[in-house]
Order: structure tokens, then C-alpha cells, then sequence
């Protein structure tokens, strides 16, 4: 490996871990030219967080508001009243089949949430439980946000591997103790648009 490509894995690893730990201040389109790299060899599970503006996608900020970015594989909140805006790393659906976009709200929120595949996940794969109470084997998480969308939640992973990544079959996926924090700013009723 080339003495240029050692320095270029080194500053992106760097520079991911950074985004990660305090993602507002490290973004994509921050980086110089030569460090955002089209290398297939790397691979990345952290997000280009971008902030953005709750004007930009809702008619007004009446109440709690989430914005789920798909492209950014990012979570933005913002409180009632607008003085709070958090930025939160996520996991994404998979594939563009699995992915919906629009505005819903949330209809209820469970802590340790139990789990009843979908009749379009077994059939993608057989070997899926037909259900799984809380647990650490629990794809949700500790916390779960249930959408108006039927089956589409935000909830939290054990698996810290597929946050940063397209690793869902639906649904926004955070760190435990990031859905945790978002669970007990986010009544029922909260206006959400995924993108």
C-alpha cells in the first residue's frame, strides 16, 4: 500500500470517528477534495451529516418534529418550540423497495419493545422467528417509536454495526442510548417526514 493511501485510511478513519463522536462538526462537504475518495476498498459506516432546517420540510414547528434523512443516514429532532435541535447517526432500509418517504407521525412509543416479523420479511427469510420478546436478541432495540405507517418504527439496535449503514428492512435505526434520549423527548403526535 502506498505511503499516500496509509495517510488518506488514516485521516478518514479519523475523521470518521470524529463525525461519530460529535457528527455537526465534521460533515461531507466539509472535507477537502483528495480526502472524500471513491476507493472501494473503504468502507464507511458513518453518515455525511448535514444539518437542516425544519422550514424546509414542515409547514410549521406546532410541536415536536423529526426529520429522517435517508440520504445522510441521519435524524434530525427539534423541540416545540425550536430552541432544542439534536442530530443523530441512524441505520436506513436496505434497498429503495423497503424504503417509504413522507410524512406520518408517531402513534406510540413501547420501551423494550417485542418483535412479529413481517409477512414480507419471512418470506425474504424463512429461518426469522415468528416472534421475539425484549431482549438483547430483539432487533429493536431498548426503545421503539412506532410510525402511522403500519410495521415502519424508529427504534433503537444491539447491533451497533448497522448504524451508519443500509441495514434495515423499513424502519430508522439508532444506538440504545441515542433512542433512549430521543424516547423521552418525543411525545405521541410528533410530526415526522422521512426523506
Amino acid at each position: 500500500m502506498s505511503s499516500q493511501n496509509m495517510t488518506r485510511r488514516t485521516l478518514i478513519g479519523a475523521l470518521a470517528a470524529s463525525t461519530l463522536a460529535a457528527p455537526s462538526v465534521v460533515r461531507a462537504q466539509d472535507l477537502t477534495p483528495d480526502v472524500r475518495t471513491s476507493d472501494p476498498d473503504l468502507r464507511r459506516n458513518t453518515s455525511s451529516f448535514v444539518t437542516q432546517r425544519w422550514q424546509d420540510h414542515f409547514e410549521a414547528l406546532d410541536r415536536v418534529t423529526i426529520l429522517a434523512d435517508t440520504g445522510s443516514r441521519a435524524l434530525h429532532y427539534w423541540s416545540k418550540d425550536g430552541t432544542d435541535y439534536r442530530l443523530y447517526p441512524t441505520s436506513v432500509p436496505m434497498t429503495e423497495e423497503l424504503t417509504r418517504r413522507g410524512y406520518t407521525e408517531v402513534v406510540r412509543k413501547r420501551v423494550a419493545p417485542t418483535w412479529t416479523p413481517t409477512a414480507n420479511m419471512r418470506e425474504r427469510d424463512p429461518t426469522l422467528p415468528a416472534f421475539l420478546p425484549a431482549g438483547p436478541d430483539n432487533p429493536l432495540g431498548t426503545h421503539a417509536l412506532y410510525l402511522s405507517w403500519p410495521a415502519y418504527l424508529i427504534h433503537g439496535t444491539h447491533d451497533t454495526r448497522k448504524i451508519g449503514r443500509r441495514s434495515s428492512s423499513g424502519c430508522i435505526g439508532l444506538y440504545n442510548e441515542k433512542i433512549a434520549e430521543l424516547f423521552d423527548l418525543v411525545p405521541v403526535g410528533a410530526q415526522v417526514r422521512l426523506i
